[in-house]
């Protein structure tokens, strides 16, 4: 089925839809859209090309996760899973170059470049916060 007549299908309903009423764009929670907005450019359901970027499994660098053009027809077998755990700035050239080594559609590279930065940031943010409640001591009773 062609990704414009899947989008016309869910494009007002689906369970990843999340509308507001004072919100003139509603949200979506779908696990392959980088930018959680309803549309048809960002929607990782209807397209054969689509990517995905979450936290690694140990909160240490983040999952890129692709759809294989060639499986589309077999959901199970069609997502491919990498994980990105070098540093910060390494990490970010290489899925830039792994996105456009592999052909992926690049107008989802920046949009997957911020998803993975904010990712990145929210990690260093947590491991300050930790180190912080981790480093205070305890007054000694008298």
């Amino acid at each position: 089925m062609s990704a414009d007549l899947s989008w016309m299908i869910i494009r007002n309903n689906n369970a990843f839809l999340s509308k507001k009423s004072n919100i003139k764009k509603p949200f979506s929670k779908e696990p392959m859209n980088l930018t959680n907005l309803a549309s048809k450019r960002y929607n990782g359901l209807v397209h054969d090309n689509s990517i995905g970027v979450e936290s690694a499994p140990n909160n240490k660098g983040f999952t890129v996760i692709t759809k294989k053009r060639k499986l589309a027809n077999k959901p199970g077998k069609s997502l491919v899973k990498v994980n990105f755990t070098s540093g910060p700035r390494r990490s970010l050239f290489k899925l830039r170059r792994y996105l456009l080594g592999n052909k992926y559609r690049k107008d989802l590279i920046q949009a997957s470049l911020r998803r993975a930065s904010a990712i990145l940031e929210s990690q260093k943010r947590a491991a300050l916060t930790l180190k912080k409640l981790g480093g205070k001591s305890k007054k000694p009773e008298v």
